[in-house]
């Protein structure tokens, strides 16, 4: 009689198990649903994934530059009808006004039946792109400009100060850098890479990346780009690798014959700190409209630097006046960028005319 009692669990099992698949797609996982795109794009899809994981399957890339580990916050989308019930892991990026208006993390809702969502238009046009790296050099002991030579596609359009998510190979990270290049050259995408300690993506490009190795991006992204249509003058500040997006910028700009006013504050905190000094130099000579304002917070005695010295944002405090008709072009870290906001406001800036990425 022994036997017998294996064989009543295992048949109890059994029945729980077909209990639960039945459960499961009488609530709809499993079984084809459908995505509702903006009102007009319909997608049928199976599984229960997240909808981030949903739509990359479907080649519909949401930015999520955790990789969809809810820890930046990035992968916003809207949720129509939903019922509202945000996780505690979406809590600390979802505020009360996108609450009320529906607004998840698509890394943290599952697509347990039909639904319909809300994407900025812009992510339609973002894409994977297969890609081999042609270059890369050596700014300063820490930072890198790396090039991605595009293979499949083979180009890329985006607007100045836009982004790009960068596959690791080997293991599950993604990381968002912002593009360096000239938006003229689409066949290849420069990337301005910060070696982070202990960060993974970081470390994989400064100490293992080599010339002719594959890499997968996606891309573009990113509200914060170059306002082409408007003739305001602009302020310009960004440190460390925050040169990337106001370079590509300035390329437009000087194709444009640099028809606005630009100032430009690079902060750092040594000389052993700059970068493409000489280059912005050249371009203030060829253009009178733009003029460059590298800082140092604490310069060494052999830098023998005699330009303007102190945290970016005092620097930036004493050499603008009233900025009530300007634009703000912002890249750094998010403590950086919240001082720069506020010495911004203290000037008159209006809150619509201050541009940024929050990478964090």
């Amino acid at each position: 009689m022994n036997w017998i009692l294996p064989i009543v669990l295992i048949g109890v099992l059994v029945v729980i198990s077909l209990i639960l698949i039945l459960v499961e797609k009488l609530l709809g996982g499993g079984g084809e649903k459908v995505i509702t795109i903006n009102d007009d794009t319909r997608i049928p899809v199976k599984g229960d994934d997240t909808v981030l994981n949903t739509l990359a399957n479907e080649k519909i890339f949401i930015p999520s530059a955790c990789g969809g580990k809810a820890t930046c916050g990035f992968c916003k989308f809207k949720l129509v009808g939903g019922d509202g019930s945000i996780k505690p892991t979406e809590e600390p990026f979802i505020n009360e006004e996108e609450r009320k208006e529906g607004v998840r993390l698509s890394c943290q809702v599952k697509v347990k039946g039909d639904m319909k969502i809300i994407l900025p238009k812009g992510l339609l046009n973002a894409k994977e792109y297969k890609t081999k790296i042609s270059y890369i050099k050596d700014l300063t002991y820490d930072i890198k400009l790396v090039k991605f030579k595009l293979i499949e596609p083979k180009t890329m359009d985006f607007r100045p100060g836009q982004y790009v998510q960068i596959k690791v190979p080997g293991i599950d990270v993604i990381r968002a850098y912002s593009i360096a290049s000239d938006p003229k050259n689409n066949t290849e995408i420069e990337l301005i890479i910060r070696l982070v300690p202990k960060g993974q993506a970081t470390t994989f490009v400064h100490k293992a990346l080599e010339v002719g190795d594959k890499m997968i991006i996606t891309g573009p992204y990113g509200d914060f780009y170059l306002r082409e249509d408007s003739n305001k003058d602009m302020i310009c500040i960004a440190g460390g690798s925050g040169k990337a997006p106001i370079r590509s910028i300035l390329y437009a700009l000087q194709a444009k014959g640099m028809n606005r006013k630009v100032k430009y504050f690079f902060g750092a905190r040594s000389k052993k700190d700059l970068y493409y000094t000489e280059e912005f130099e050249k371009l203030s000579k060829e253009f009178p409209n733009f003029q460059y304002i590298p800082a140092l917070s604490e310069p060494l005695p052999e830098d023998e630097w005699k330009g303007d010295v102190g945290l970016i944002t005092d620097v930036v405090d004493r050499h603008v006046k009233d900025l009530s008709d300007h634009e703000a072009y912002l890249c750094g870290s998010p403590g950086m960028i919240g001082a720069c906001i506020k010495v911004l406001k203290n000037h008159e800036i209006k809150d619509d005319n201050i541009l940024f990425d929050n990478f964090s």
